[in-house]
């Protein structure tokens, strides 16, 4: 199926699945009402028949928030917690709307029936659970249509350098994303060196021409998006070729530059009335600051109480499966790029790094056997709960380095020690998103970076979720 036909098509079926499940929550709603006599006997409680108007009135409302929230707008993907984040919030909203409405609309009307305060609460939990768990499986079939080919989005990739590769790795790695990529067209900025012949592949995809070219290309092909992945052309350059696709009607998306990730949360700020662009407005200060230890020492408190038992019994095997230590502790890079000692379990030989600190690559001679699986599921990280403890990480923040390493990156990656700026962190965006192990040193500060500047309570319960479920401590790209 054509992706242009194929969107309003699956944006009709969100909506169809939002009116059926919150539907069905509100007939549930009544129902559980009727049996379950908390926080009293229902008493005044009509028949179901009664609420038919109330019901009308309830999934507009839904109907009308959601498309205010933008939840039939399409997005490439999302996760599940980003999902039930929106759903929440979009329920929660259109439920106070919906029962105000009934209020003015019912009154002295052959509708008004009397609306009981617990199943307002349960048409909206109902709705939250079933709602999530419609547009979930919608999601699931969206994803396996687009990974066998069907309603995918035809893509040019403009650029051949380290940036387009990276971008073609995601693409070849994240078939689900609906992107179908017919080739490159080399940029503007390159150098002559670094351009490929015509027709020559970049990561197996041919090269189908230059800039000039994309008119024909698009037209030729009948392409849907153009992703820009030249951060080093020059302005002039970028905004002639944005005007060029944007003739063509075509969407388009630029990878940024550093500027333009460092200015992706401008604010306006102003000296005696002229106005001023603060590019570099810390997110993380005051009471956030305080409301983050506070998460901190709660979350290591519990989880030291919780895991334990597991702790115990790692540091026991450790002792029998190698001689050594249990507990590695290793000088690592924190805030304000102060060292601070990090506790790990240690997973390879006492004498690893006899001859200095080395970067851990896959099959590692080093690591020991039993240090092989605590790698593989992120068990050797349990103690840095008691850095957190004491203050010297935080849950969610940036990944700690060795300061061998830091002053080695430091100078090849442009506002590397800004990561600094924060604690050091258990998890982090950038592994979450699969950043970690022996992964792009400049993609993981970009991560970092925008953690960062866009710092909220949300955003670190998220992390901390996607951690727990999606699987740090089972993904494949640990060892």
């Amino acid at each position: 199926m054509d992706s242009r036909r194929f969107r309003p098509l699956f944006s009709l079926s969100l909506a169809v699945m939002d009116v059926a499940m919150t539907a069905l929550a509100f007939i549930v709603a009544h129902r559980l009402r009727v049996l379950i006599p908390w926080p009293a006997e229902a008493v005044e409680i009509q028949r179901f028949r009664a609420y038919s108007g109330v019901l009308v009135i309830h999934v507009v409302s839904v109907l009308f928030v959601f498309f205010l929230f933008r939840m039939y707008h399409l997005v490439r993907a999302t996760s599940r917690v980003d999902l039930f984040y929106a759903i929440f919030g979009g329920l929660t909203v259109a439920t106070l709307l919906s029962v105000a409405l009934s209020v003015l609309l019912l009154k002295n009307s052959v509708f008004e029936v009397n609306l009981p305060r617990v199943m307002v609460f349960y048409a909206w939990a109902g709705g939250v659970l079933l709602v999530t768990l419609g547009r979930w499986a919608l999601q699931q079939i969206r994803a396996a249509l687009q990974t066998q080919g069907s309603a995918q989005d035809k893509v040019i990739l403009i650029g051949t350098g380290e940036v387009a590769r990276l971008v073609i790795q995601k693409i070849h790695s994240q078939p689900y994303l609906g992107y179908k990529l017919l080739g490159l067209v080399d940029g503007p900025g390159a150098s002559a060196e670094a351009r490929p012949e015509q027709g020559r592949g970049v990561e197996g995809y041919p090269v189908l021409g230059q800039t000039e070219d994309l008119p024909r290309l698009m037209d030729q092909y009948g392409v849907d998006e153009v992703i820009i992945a030249t951060p080093e052309a020059p302005d002039e350059e970028m905004v002639q070729l944005i005007s060029l696709c944007y003739r063509e009607g075509v969407s388009i998306k630029v990878f940024p530059d550093v500027f333009e990730l460092m200015a992706a949360g401008v604010t306006i700020d102003d000296l005696g009335g002229l106005p001023l662009l603060n590019v570099r407005d810390v997110a993380l200060r005051g009471w956030k600051l305080t409301f983050k230890r506070a998460m901190d020492l709660v979350g290591s408190a519990i989880g030291l109480v919780l895991l334990s038992p597991l702790m115990m019994l790692i540091a026991l095997l450790i002792k029998l499966d190698s001689p050594g230590p249990v507990i590695y502790v290793q000088e690592r890079m924190g805030l304000d790029a102060k060292p601070f000692p990090v506790f790990k379990f240690r997973s390879m030989r006492a004498d690893a790094e006899a001859n200095g600190p080395g970067w851990t690559v896959k099959d590692d001679p080093r690591v020991t056997r039993l240090g092989r699986f605590i790698r593989k599921y992120s068990l050797d990280e349990l103690p840095q709960l008691i850095n957190v403890l004491l203050g010297d990480m935080s849950l969610v923040g940036p990944r700690p380095e060795q300061p061998a390493f830091v002053e080695q990156f430091q100078l090849m990656i442009p506002r590397y020690m800004e990561r600094h700026r924060e604690k050091a962190g258990l998890t982090g965006w950038a592994q979450v998103n699969g950043l970690r192990g022996d992964t792009s040193i400049m993609e993981r500060t970009k991560y970092d970076l925008w953690y960062i500047e866009n710092w909220s309570v949300w955003l670190d319960i998220k992390i901390i979720v996607r951690t727990l479920v999606r699987g740090i401590f089972f993904d494949r790209s640990a060892y």
